[in-house]
């Protein structure tokens, strides 16, 4: 985008969301405007995001992660992917790892977090919602009148979501006024089974009795074939890809899910890591391709150099009652080598410093956003030296550090103009 189009947008933005922008920035933050016109090599992030929607169109796997250091830009591509997902009809849900409150190795919490982040196109953040009304559109076709909701509902589904699906599409059964009085109908409780249903598909812990009810009076004959526990964190996992599935059918291009701070996966202990590294295996180097699914990871350098140098050959004593007095059996810590495992198939995006150009398209533009914003017309050419001496004396600064100190500039020069 050159300076002309650049000042037609800025003149066409109300003064509200420029000064949001500025001040954003200025404290280090994000901001939509300001990951929508300040991105630089976006050409290579729209690259990597239409590489990633043609292999999901031919049906193969799908990831890509992000690589860089502590202030490069990796959250601020992951926002501009966010919002470039949006625009092409994805849903997407954009989430921090944590070792403590969303650690990756417990992908129930991770889904319950994705559930919780979860924007549609139109902005809203509703599955329920938009569930409901998609099943009853789908099932309402004239090509659809010999299908049910479980034709609907991707096969792979875990049982108990498929389930909660299931009955989340589907009618209250029909009791008389007489009958619901009954003892054996105790259980029918109308008003309770849309929370249940609703957090239940959230990943919360809904007891499984009263699952049974709803699925019971919502009329869902098939809950019954299989347990409706759902305790492993693969099974979480396959949840994710089955909604990622769902998605297309209901008219969507799918899921992308974002994942930011990902190094904090190597922050727990060595058996955590090992069951992070066997849920990333099986998102990195899948057996088959996962319609819809498109996940993106943020990672330092210093988390591949963990995987890379990880005692693969280091085991530990098998948990269980000893039988004996003999030595525990020694099992393996990890699976497999992962370094090897991903080599052919990783897919790493290395963010790079700006360059000087970069840094001077960046600065022009920042003369026209902050002018605008405060209503002053800043001295370009005398600025812009200005500017470059602040990057000069703070070379060594994050990117974002060099943004707030430019923004600080420019503050100092609007407060040097006559009133």
């Amino acid at each position: 985008m050159d300076d002309q189009s650049f000042k037609t947008r800025v003149n066409g933005t109300d003064n509200f969301f420029l000064r949001r922008a500025v001040e954003r920035i200025r404290d280090g933050l994000f901001d939509p405007l300001g990951v929508q016109w300040l991105t630089s090599g976006e050409e290579k992030l729209n690259q990597l995001f239409d590489q990633g929607v043609a292999r999901l169109e031919t049906g193969r796997p799908c990831h890509l992660c992000i690589c860089g250091g502590y202030g490069q830009g990796k959250s601020h591509s992951l926002t501009y992917l966010k919002q470039r997902a949006l625009a092409e009809n994805f849903v997407v849900s954009y989430i921090n790892l944590d070792p403590r409150q969303v650690p990756f190795h417990d992908f129930k919490t991770v889904y319950r977090a994705l559930m919780g982040a979860i924007t549609f196109p139109d902005g809203g953040d509703s599955f329920t919602e938009v569930w409901q009304q998609a099943a009853q559109t789908l099932l309402n076709r004239f090509e659809n009148r010999d299908r049910t909701i479980l034709d609907i509902i991707p096969a792979d589904m875990p049982h108990r979501f498929k389930s909660i699906l299931a009955a989340m599409a589907s009618p209250n059964m029909d009791l008389a006024p007489n009958k619901r009085k009954l003892k054996k109908h105790a259980r029918f409780k109308p008003r309770e089974f849309p929370w249940i249903l609703k957090n239940a598909l959230m990943g919360k812990d809904i007891p499984a009795f009263r699952l049974q009810a709803a699925f019971h009076y919502r009329q869902v004959p098939f809950y019954k074939d299989h347990s409706l526990v759902c305790k492993d964190p693969g099974q979480y996992l396959a949840a994710v890809k089955g909604l990622a599935r769902l998605f297309r059918t209901l008219g969507f291009k799918g899921w992308m899910l974002l994942f930011d701070e990902g190094e904090s996966i190597g922050q727990t202990r060595i058996t955590s890591r090992s069951k992070s590294y066997e849920l990333l295996h099986d998102i990195f180097c899948p057996a088959a391709g996962s319609p819809g699914f498109f996940p993106v990871f943020a990672f330092t350098h210093d988390f591949f150099t963990l995987v890379a140098d990880e005692p693969y050959d280091r085991t530990r004593a098998a948990r269980g009652r000893k039988k004996n007095r003999s030595a525990p059996e020694q099992i393996p810590c990890f699976r497999r080598n992962f370094h090897r495992a991903w080599k052919e198939d990783l897919n790493i995006h290395m963010l790079q410093d700006l360059s000087a150009r970069d840094w001077q398209v960046l600065i022009r533009k920042l003369l026209i956003l902050h002018g605008k914003a405060y209503g002053w017309e800043p001295q370009s050419a005398a600025l812009e030296k200005e500017a470059a001496r602040v990057l000069s004396r703070h070379g060594r600064a994050e990117s974002r550090m060099k943004l707030r100190l430019l923004v600080n500039q420019l503050d100092l020069e609007q407060q040097k103009q006559p009133c």
